[in-house]
């Protein structure tokens, strides 16, 4: 069994369906103590749901400061480093949100039958319908992200009538059956297992069993007081170890369905062999490995394309430094960090805002490169040999006028490093060049899972019409506008997952969605706007004097949300 560059870390035993499948006592202890569990969550209702929800948003507030002390020692970020308050946002500031809006939807749907929406459902020139999805209410979204808006375009056949498929009647049935679900756990962010796993229980009924990645083993202890509720109740059991221990819980026999964020090759690996000859053989005869139902969060190659127009200095170097923070977010490892900007050639512009990114990197300090096989892909992907410091730090790296057919591996593969390219687009206008990068994107890039794309005001108020058809063109679960794709993932209420044709034989991004707090059924992609700057300074920027601070006080406002809590936000804002 190989670890993969990212995600759940298992690949398959190399055995096939005949033969018994792998043990493990600590999967086979957890699946006995899921198994009334799982009875009993079947049989809750959702004022039930609700009051779970409460009491593990209570425990993941009392748990957060060792959360962020224990995952902060995991990748060597100091006191007081810009990376203090990623961990914060993107560890129990994102599970804090998440479980508040879930805490709302469920009193909705306690209330009244459904989700109440954050705005009135509109409809597309096409006849599609696009939900609102964020601001969302209650939490004062509206004011901490001033000027961004989230929507959903729902897939042909959508209607306001079964807008919510057949999910809402799966969760408020107290006669379904019982099941048990896997979660592979990510091991480069802490929230995704944690939501990952929430998802799974509150949204789709089933126990679940976590099987950590490695790189997080050391929060094992630390997640179990968080989800103490989930645990007493025999929802949840948290396993640690290796890829066996992954095998045993994928393959044991009362696991009823599967979910993994990671690799496509981890993927492929589970449900169509470890062997690359019984992979071919199986999926040639359309007879898959793991007999079961698996969902999935694959990487990709993200693209941000920049389209050329009239751009002042402030907003050419407000959307440099979104795209450098893109990249040293989280080291560079993330599935949705930019690893492909595409320029037009005959941008007047365009050498300048290559220079602004170089700026903004150069003031950033790199990081340690935590995760498990960095130097191998980074020399991989690079062909060069990384320069680590003595402290284990990789320089950020940005490859400027990339042709694809001289490295073909950064089009056709991530990379899960601190490296982003760029590459140039021939075209006679700006406008040709949009549908040109639109398809180049979709055809020449590998993945389906996130996008970004700025847009300068000018071409958007010529070009309405081609500006929806591109992003209707763009098959990403994502498509954002003037921001960085991470947004989508921070908020929650959107699905969050690749586009939706991915299939078990060509899975490119992943198959289904996780977050997606309004229960949404047959989502095309989701479509996140904002401004060319942002006021103020996005916490994400690693610029960010304040962040940590800000991820703490958005926690607590999610914890108990209240507008005398706005102020000290605000404040802490300004002095980002």
């Amino acid at each position: 069994m190989a670890t993969q560059p990212h995600g759940g870390e298992l690949a398959v035993e190399q055995a096939s369906p005949s033969e018994t499948p792998p043990k493990n006592d600590q999967v086979d202890l957890a699946i006995d103590q899921l198994r009334a569990g799982a009875r009993d969550l079947a049989s809750s209702n959702v004022a039930a749901l609700a009051q779970c929800s409460s009491e593990v948003l209570d425990h993941v507030v009392k748990c957060s400061r060792e959360w962020v002390d224990v995952a902060c020692r995991i990748k060597s970020i100091p006191p007081g480093s810009a990376g203090r308050g990623e961990e914060v946002l993107a560890g129990p500031g994102g599970v804090t949100r998440y479980l508040r809006l879930m805490i709302n939807t469920l009193g909705d749907i306690a209330r009244t039958g459904k989700p109440e929406l954050p705005g009135k459902v509109s409809m597309l020139e096409d006849g599609r319908l696009q939900v609102p999805m964020f601001p969302a209410r209650g939490i004062y979204d509206s004011v901490m992200f001033a000027g961004i808006k989230a929507e959903a375009r729902m897939q042909s056949g959508v209607t306001q009538a079964n807008l919510h498929g057949d999910r809402l009647e799966r969760l408020t049935a107290t006669n379904a059956a019982p099941r048990i679900g896997v979660v592979l756990g990510a091991g480069n962010v802490s929230s995704i297992p944690i939501a990952d796993s929430l998802t799974r229980v509150f949204q789709d009924g089933n126990a679940v069993l976590l099987k950590l990645n490695p790189v997080q083993d050391d929060l094992k202890s630390v997640f179990e007081d968080a989800l103490r509720p989930l645990i007493k109740r025999g929802w949840l059991q948290i396993v640690t170890g290796g890829a066996d221990v992954g095998a045993a819980a994928v393959y044991h026999p009362e696991v009823d369905e599967v979910h993994i964020t990671g690799s496509h090759h981890t993927h492929d690996a589970i449900v169509w062999g470890h062997d690359p000859e019984e992979r071919a053989r199986r999926k040639q005869e359309n007879d898959p490995l793991l007999k079961k139902p698996i969902t999935s969060e694959m990487g990709n190659v993200s693209p941000w394309i920049i389209v050329p127009g009239n751009y002042s200095e402030k907003e050419l170097r407000s959307q440099a430094t979104h795209l450098a923070a893109s990249l040293a977010n989280n080291a560079g490892f993330n599935c949705l960090t930019t690893r492909m900007i595409i320029t037009w050639k005959k941008w007047p512009d365009r050498q300048r805002f290559l220079d602004m990114v170089q700026e903004v990197l150069k003031t950033i300090p790199p990081r340690v490169a935590y995760y498990p096989g960095a130097a191998e892909r980074y020399e991989r992907f690079t062909g060069e040999t990384p320069a680590i410091d003595d402290q284990g730090r990789i320089p950020w790296k940005l490859i400027t006028d990339l042709d694809p057919a001289e490295r073909p591996i950064l089009f056709e593969d991530e990379s899960f490093i601190c490296v982003t390219s760029e590459t140039q687009l021939d075209a006679e206008t700006p406008e040709a060049f949009l549908e040109n990068a639109v398809e180049f994107a979709n055809d020449q890039l590998f993945g389906t899972l996130s996008s970004s794309m700025t847009l300068p005001n000018d071409f958007r108020k010529r070009n309405p019409k081609l500006v929806s058809q591109s992003i209707d063109r763009m098959r990403y679960g994502s498509v954002c506008i003037n921001q960085w794709s991470a947004l989508v993932y921070g908020l929650m209420t959107p699905p969050w997952g690749g586009a939706p044709e991915s299939t078990l034989d060509n899975v490119q991004s992943g198959i289904g969605s996780v977050h997606n707090t309004y229960f949404l059924e047959g989502v095309d992609k989701t479509v996140l706007q904002g401004p060319l700057c942002n006021m103020p300074k996005p916490v994400w920027f690693p610029t960010h004097k304040t962040a940590e601070e800000i991820g703490w006080k958005l926690a607590d406002l999610y914890h108990h949300p209240s507008i005398t809590k706005l102020p000290g936000l605000m404040w802490a804002g300004i002095r980002g």
